[in-house]
Formats: C-alpha cells, sequence, structure tokens
C-alpha cells in the first residue's frame, strides 16, 4: 500500500513539475515572441518612411534614369519609386478633393524620387550625414525627410527595446529560480535515497543519472506543450490581421521556439545536477535539518 502512495505521490510530482516548467516556458516564449516582433515592426516601420528627393522640372530622361540609379546604389538605398508630376498632382487632388492648379495658375507639385531607406540607416545620425550629399548632387531641387517623425522613432525604439531588455533578463532569472524550486522539491523526496547509495559506494554519476534522465524528460515534454500552445497563439495572431501577419516571419517563429527548447533542456538539466550534488555534499545530520 505504502509502495503504491510512494508510486502516486511520485507520478504527481513529475505531473506537477511538467505543467510548472510549461507555465514558465510559455511565459519566456511570450516575452522572446514579442521582443522579435517589436524589432521587426520597428524595422518595417523605418523602411517605410520615404525620404523624397524633389528634382528639377527641366530634367530630360536620361538625367532622370541617371539619378535613380545614382540613388539605387547607394549603401542607405532600400528601394526607390519615381512619381512624376502628373502623379504627384493625382495624390495631392485626391487629398485635397481639387486640383492645386483651381488656386494657382501653373502646376506647383514638382516630379520626385522616394527613397525608402535600409532600417540601419533611417535616422536622424545617418540621414545628417548623406542628405547634404544629395543636395548637392545635380538635378536635385531639395530633399525632404519626416524630421519629427524620425526624431519621435529615435526616442521611442531604444527606450522600448531596453525595456523589452530588461525584461527578458529579469524573467530568464524569474524562470531558473522557479524552475529550480520545482526540480530541487521533486528531488527533496528522495534525499534520503541519494544518501544510502552514496554510503554503498555508488559513483556520483551513477547517482545523478537518474535525476537528470528525468529532469530531461520533464524538459523535453514541458518543452513540447509550451511549443505548441504558443505555436497556436502564433497561427491565431497570424491569422487575425494581414498587416500582423506579415511581420511574423519563420525567423521569429523558429527563434521563439528554438529558444523554448533551449531554456527548457538546459535550465531543467543545470537545476537537477545542482540540486543533486548539493544533497551529495550533504552528511547524513545535514540532510534531517534541510
Amino acid at each position: 500500500m505504502s509502495k503504491r502512495k510512494k508510486h502516486i505521490g511520485g507520478r504527481f510530482a513529475t505531473v506537477t513539475s511538467c505543467i510548472s516548467t510549461t507555465m514558465v516556458l510559455i511565459l519566456m516564449g511570450i516575452v522572446v515572441f514579442f521582443v522579435l516582433f517589436a524589432n521587426n515592426f520597428s524595422r518595417d516601420v523605418r523602411e517605410t518612411m520615404p525620404v523624397a528627393v524633389v528634382v528639377n522640372n527641366d530634367l530630360s530622361q536620361q538625367e532622370l534614369y541617371l539619378l535613380q540609379r545614382y540613388l539605387r546604389e547607394q549603401p542607405y538605398t532600400l528601394r526607390t519609386s519615381y512619381v512624376s508630376k502628373e502623379k504627384g498632382t493625382k495624390q495631392v487632388s485626391e487629398v485635397m478633393e481639387d486640383s492645386p492648379e483651381a488656386f494657382l495658375d501653373y502646376n506647383p507639385i514638382p516630379a520626385e524620387f522616394d527613397v525608402y531607406l535600409k532600417a540601419e540607416y533611417a535616422n536622424l545620425d545617418s540621414l545628417k550625414r548623406f542628405v547634404p550629399i544629395l543636395k548637392q548632387r545635380a538635378g536635385v531641387a531639395d530633399v525632404v525627410y519626416p524630421i519629427e517623425e524620425m526624431r519621435s522613432l529615435d526616442k521611442t525604439i531604444p527606450t522600448v527595446s531596453l525595456v523589452l531588455l530588461v525584461l527578458a533578463v529579469l524573467l530568464a532569472f524569474v524562470s531558473f529560480a522557479l524552475i529550480n524550486n520545482t526540480i530541487r522539491m521533486s528531488i527533496y523526496a528522495r534525499r534520503f535515497t541519494i544518501h544510502t547509495m552514496k554510503l554503498v559506494g555508488a559513483r556520483w554519476s551513477f547517482i545523478r543519472r537518474p535525476f537528470m534522465w528525468k529532469a530531461f524528460a520533464i524538459g523535453l515534454i514541458s518543452s513540447l506543450i509550451a511549443s505548441g500552445l504558443i505555436g497556436v497563439g502564433i497561427y491565431l495572431l497570424w491569422m487575425q490581421d494581414l498587416y500582423i501577419g506579415s511581420l511574423i516571419t519563420p525567423i521569429i517563429v523558429g527563434s521563439t521556439i528554438g529558444t523554448i527548447f533551449v531554456s527548457g533542456l538546459v535550465m531543467t538539466l543545470a537545476c537537477a545536477y545542482i540540486c543533486v550534488n548539493r544533497y551529495l555534499r550533504m552528511s547524513e545530520g545535514q540532510m534531517y535539518l534541510k
């Protein structure tokens, strides 16, 4: 009867350990996902803010082509788009609900190249370096860029990134502590078995082996469950909105799932190793006091 109770108690402890570890890994996966998602979102915002290179009205088609090729060859350029006078006038007319020529005797809308920057160059420091060079280029009348939006991004994104990084580090410590407590409690119940095996001359590696295999099984099962639940959540989020779905790349999904598996296995094995060694170093008297 006592053996049956012991067997049920051991199985219950294992299930409890799996549930606790799974919950910690889910929380960790959510944080990792949103850190990577926020990075993709900031890159997308920066890469969709164009720098308007306004050109002179008297440029020939050949000169426009040469200027466009020059812009495309620059290291900061992601892509370029040419907006003719006619297209620009149509866009302004749609916004104003009237043609600019209705107020003026001429069409004031110039032709321009919209230059979309690579994310690492879409900041005020980089713009201050290459915008003056662009303005001196033959055929360029002016260079216009959203300075206030750039300034806001330069202030907001580093702050958000720092907060998410601090949160991720704190969560890593908390996760290790929680998993360590879970594993330690499961090993605590068998501390006298560890001591008995040590007394009969069993090697430490032999004593640790079953605990390490059990920790590996807990880590693997918890990682599989957490990855499955996180995967379902990501799929539902991906189906919810096309724009959000475009930001959820295979790299984000792979990194999130990979982090869950690595964290689950490494932390459970490390905690089991530390806890078993702790009891292996104890004397019999210390085990009664702990």
